[in-house]
């Protein structure tokens, strides 16, 4: 009983209730200051009419997605006060504090294109293209000289991840969405503190809201005080804002430049099965060693910059000497997406590897929440007999999202693609793989926050034996299934289905 006390009342959950509360107060302060104005209601609501067209008109002309546009419209026009009030506050999406020409101009000069269209020809062209869109338009290039290992559980990832840290010898670099105080994090954390005294350079960017309630408010002094420089991207503070929606939900960790890990996984006991939240919790992780770890380490100075608006020599950081690479044997193109209206890589990159899949496409993700493009392009591989499938979780960790996933069963299953849930739990993974040719292992889920929102990153892969390695993955998950059959769908309750089709309506804005 004491324990559960003191749990109820610790300094973090009283942390969540103060912004909760203060939240609150703010919606408050603005329902009395309409109250206030009561008395002109009728004058106040024509104004708030009249504003709420307009800021449609001017949401209809922006370049987003239809479906956002249209979750944003709707409340406006039925409830123009409260929704024209809440767009000022949380809406207009994709235009977050960023230093984009210094970013850009960071990738330019450090991120030089070593091959050529060359050296994609012996992939085929569909392959050459998708590497084309990554080099051109997100300035990121791929490597021939790198080893990958494929993780298909954090439990195979974690001991792996400990020992390269070990050997850091210049600097390691930790950014990740959710970092707790977890055996995970200690664990970690023990080394980077001994690495710290042998001189190495360690650094660690954590995500202001993700970590929020699992790290104390002073956590970044905390470890300062150990030597260990930390950055918390865009911290949380309780007031209703536009900019609390672009979220630094990247994974990666890089060390010497050399070595690197991106994937599903946070930093936390669950990822690795040390505790129990929605059942089996099941995820993945990719290592690079060799040229392209070197990306990882450009991704990560340039959001640290951005966050302390300073100017890091990158130079200093550039490996000398990369070792050459044992098994290498395909191209490796780490990446990364930024909130920007002009930049929808994820969203464009997963859309062309299901429009290129020739044989087969297996998709892995948490949320299935994703606009009419997508959607689309799925059902249309589909009916021209590629062979797609979708995993989801069966144990979900928001019930509305799944909801959501839930709603787009039929046209998918109605198009003759196949659908599993993972019953063990929840699935965490991020994958795409088609055809044995190409992959992508990253952050990114299939919903609209992760594909236009926030700060993601990944690699795509071809002709790698990882790529591969993801597609035994998915098939080994899959014994572990329950398939979704179009009937399971049609027997709902009027009331589910109605359910699902609000949330649906409405899934851009989650």
């Amino acid at each position: 009983m004491e324990k559960n006390i003191q749990q109820v009342f610790s300094p973090r959950r009283q942390r969540i209730f103060w912004v909760a509360l203060s939240i609150l107060l703010q919606a408050g302060l603005i329902v009395v200051t309409l109250g206030f104005f009561s008395q002109y209601f009728g004058w106040v609501y024509l104004v708030c009419v009249a504003i709420s067209v307009l800021v449609s008109l001017y949401i209809s002309t922006k370049k987003t997605k239809l479906a956002y546009k249209v979750a944003w419209i709707i409340p406006i026009l039925l409830v123009p006060v409260v929704g024209g009030i809440m767009y000022i506050f949380l809406g207009g999406g994709r235009r977050p504090h960023y230093q984009k020409t210094e970013t850009t101009r960071a990738f330019r000069r450090h991120l030089n294109p070593g091959l050529d269209n060359m050296d994609f020809l012996g992939y085929g062209a569909d392959a050459m293209q998708q590497a084309y869109y990554l080099q051109h338009s997100g300035l990121f290039p791929a490597y021939l000289g790198t080893e990958t290992r494929y993780f298909s559980t954090g439990e195979d990832f974690f001991p792996v991840m400990l020992e390269e840290l070990e050997k850091a010898q210049s600097y390691i670099f930790l950014e990740y969405f959710i970092i707790s105080e977890s055996t995970m994090w200690w664990e970690i954390l023990n080394v980077l503190e001994s690495k710290v005294q042998e001189g190495v350079d360690v650094r660690v960017i954590y995500d202001g809201v993700g970590s929020a309630a699992v790290l104390p408010k002073n956590y970044p002094e905390y470890l300062r005080g150990l030597g260990i420089q930390c950055q918390v991207f865009r911290p949380f503070v309780p007031v209703l804002s536009i900019h609390q929606n672009n979220r630094d939900h990247r994974k990666l960790c890089v060390i010497d430049g050399v070595t690197g890990f991106v994937g599903g996984l946070n930093l936390g006991d669950e990822y690795v099965n040390r505790i129990k939240r929605f059942g089996y919790w099941k995820d993945n992780a990719l290592r690079l060693r060799g040229e392209a770890a070197w990306t990882l380490s450009v991704l990560f100075l340039t959001m640290w910059d951005n966050i302390t608006k300073g100017r890091t020599d990158f130079s200093l950081f550039r490996p000398k000497n990369v070792p050459p690479a044992a098994l290498a044997s395909g191209l490796v193109l780490p990446y990364a997406d930024t909130p920007l209206t002009e930049d929808t890589l994820c969203a464009d990159l997963f859309l062309q590897m299901i429009t290129k899949a020739k044989r087969y496409l297996y998709l892995t993700t948490p949320y299935l929440s994703v606009d009419e493009t997508i959607l689309s392009a799925l059902t249309t591989a589909a009916k021209t007999g590629v062979d797609v499938r979708v995993m989801v979780p069966h144990i979900p960790d928001k019930k509305q999202v799944f909801a959501v996933t839930q709603s787009n069963y039929p046209l998918l299953l109605e198009a003759g693609v196949r659908v599993y849930e993972f019953t063990p739990g929840f699935i965490h993974s991020k994958t795409v793989v088609a055809d044995d040719l190409y992959a992508s292992v990253g952050s990114c889920n299939m919903d609209y926050r992760s594909l236009y929102l926030q700060f993601e990153n990944g690699v795509w892969l071809c002709g790698d034996p990882a790529v591969v390695a993801v597609r035994d993955d998915f098939l080994e998950a899959q014994r572990h299934c329950q398939e979704i059959a179009l009937s399971d769908c049609e027997s709902l309750s009027f009331f589910t289905k109605l359910k699902q089709s609000t949330y649906r309506l409405f899934s851009p804005l989650f």
